[in-house]
């Protein structure tokens, strides 16, 4: 398969998670890559993009320069601000996303399973800085996308039973990697979508739980 550098990786996942996103959808982008589908969100759809840090209708990255060192994104990243967005504290901030108003969240994981279960927050005997609003999140949305690398270092992300501490469990809807996007359903995880930068037989290498290969699998060129 096609070797990939680490931007074209993520430039790949983020334009893809974008393509999800309807207008009128109030989203929430987890730190690191799903910081980065703000960027592709098409100009013809109104999404609102919610930050646990305090903030309604942030907008993408600002151009180098212009970075205003007060809005920044839960991760410390510089974000704008779009006309009509709005800042409050932290408690306002997750009544919001435990009150069901988040429509879509996108974060990225360790592993997840063909349960849905979600593993993002901790590796044991590693430090790690806190959950954060991770567990609400995932919880309290109406959907949950995963966006991460297929693999990591090598080793199987997408697994059949997650080893490491669960965020949350039955959460996961979809997950989008550099190869493709998978569903998580009832009988397990469906493959639905291939990018051409992978086949059938790649993703399910390098995949430890069994795929459903959907009837309608589609193609897509990505490069």
């Amino acid at each position: 398969m096609a070797e990939l550098s680490k931007e074209k990786v993520r430039e790949i996942i983020a334009r893809r998670v974008a393509q999800e996103l309807k207008d009128g959808d109030v989203v929430n982008l987890g730190i690191g890559l799903p910081t980065e589908v703000a960027n592709y969100i098409p100009d013809n759809i109104n999404v609102i993009l919610q930050s646990e840090n305090g903030m309604l209708g942030m907008g993408p990255a600002p151009e180098k320069g212009k970075e205003n060192p007060n809005i920044t994104n839960a991760g410390g990243g510089f974000v704008t601000i779009k006309n009509g967005g709005v800042f409050f504290d932290s408690s306002m901030s997750f009544t919001v996303i435990r009150g069901g108003h988040v429509n879509v969240t996108v974060l990225g994981a360790l592993e997840v399973d063909e349960k849905g279960n979600l593993a993002n927050w901790m590796v044991p005997g590693k430090m790690v800085p806190g959950m954060g609003g991770a567990m609400d999140l995932v919880v309290g949305s109406k959907a949950v996308i995963v966006a991460m690398e297929h693999t990591a270092k090598g080793s199987k992300k997408i697994l059949k039973n997650c080893t490491l501490p669960l965020t949350a469990k039955n959460q996961v809807n979809k997950i989008i990697t550099e190869k493709g996007v998978m569903n998580i359903t009832d009988k397990g995880i469906e493959l639905v979508e291939i990018f051409s930068t992978s086949s059938v037989e790649d993703i399910q290498a390098n995949t430890e739980a069994k795929l459903i290969i959907s009837e309608n699998l589609k193609k897509v060129d990505v490069l």
